[in-house]
């Protein structure tokens, strides 16, 4: 089995690689530009993949260039699936990277598939509008979308919430600065995530849209109050305004009915686990 994965190196990347090769793929990295289409072309008619996971992307919310989100999660995606639809054996299997942003600030929880989108930033409609132009190749390419809620782990950025408060906690830091902090999510492990990606490849039906979520939310006061717990050290919580956004989606949960209808029941970690892992990360 031979795997094409886009954003290798990435943070969810990273873990997927060690999860599928552990799992009997044979796993190529994705070595051209998205943008490229000539060495993107020959990429994938070296590879001849029988399985594709495209997780390259831009995905941090608050990227200053709002024009690059459309040329990577937008455009990028098109050159990409535009180059698998050549091949001779297409392959089994294709997973776009969504993101649950695309369901935006919803009274919905947990929010199911069939929510109507409402995205509210640019990462967000990239993302929405990368899943409506796929459909184009539905009769060429089995493709899956999932919409994975937040998650997290070691390695990932220290630009993204959870890893700054460990990072805090890790250096022993008195005060840490936060936007809204009584937002709540749900914050998952990426070894789960990488889990459900390899269980989909098989099991996911083209076509169909996953939402990855297990429907656990916590709000970063308890994230907080969680991490003294385990380390014993306090930290002052100091709000920033500039870190609080017009508009915060203030809770964002998922349902996990048709993820573990594909699946199987899915034994999430508890936060806890994923906590301690990252501290002890840190300390090494």
């Amino acid at each position: 089995m031979r795997l094409l994965l886009t954003g290798a190196d990435g943070f969810t990347g990273v873990h997927l690689s060690q999860a599928a090769r552990q799992a009997g793929f044979t796993v190529f990295s994705l070595t051209a530009q998205l943008e490229n289409r000539q060495e993107l072309q020959s990429c994938v008619n070296e590879v001849q993949p029988s399985h594709v996971i495209h997780l390259a992307a831009i995905s941090h919310v608050t990227h200053d260039d709002n024009l690059a989100y459309y040329q990577t999660n937008l455009l990028g995606s098109l050159d990409l699936l535009e180059a698998l639809s050549t091949l001779a054996s297409p392959p089994q299997k294709v997973i776009l990277a969504s993101s649950a942003n695309v369901y935006g600030n919803t009274e919905q929880s947990p929010i199911l598939e069939s929510q109507p989108p409402a995205p509210v930033n640019h990462y967000a409609m990239s993302k929405l509008a990368m899943e409506l132009l796929s459909r184009n190749f539905d009769a060429r390419l089995p493709i899956v979308i999932t919409r994975p809620f937040n998650y997290t782990g070691v390695g990932h950025g220290a630009h993204f919430v959870i890893p700054k408060i460990v990072d805090h906690f890790a250096r022993k830091a008195d005060v840490i600065e936060l936007g809204n902090v009584d937002v709540y999510r749900e914050y998952n492990d990426v070894r789960d995530i990488s889990n459900l990606y390899l269980a989909l490849l098989t099991h996911g039906q083209a076509g169909k849209t996953y939402n990855l979520a297990s429907g656990r939310t916590h709000s970063l006061r308890q994230v907080i109050a969680q991490l003294e717990s385990m380390t014993g050290h306090s930290v002052a919580i100091k709000v920033n305004p500039q870190f609080v956004r017009s508009n915060e989606i203030v809770r964002l949960c998922g349902s996990s009915q048709c993820v573990e209808q594909a699946a199987g029941k899915i034994a999430w970690r508890p936060l806890e686990e994923t906590l301690q892992w990252m501290l002890k990360a840190k300390a090494q």
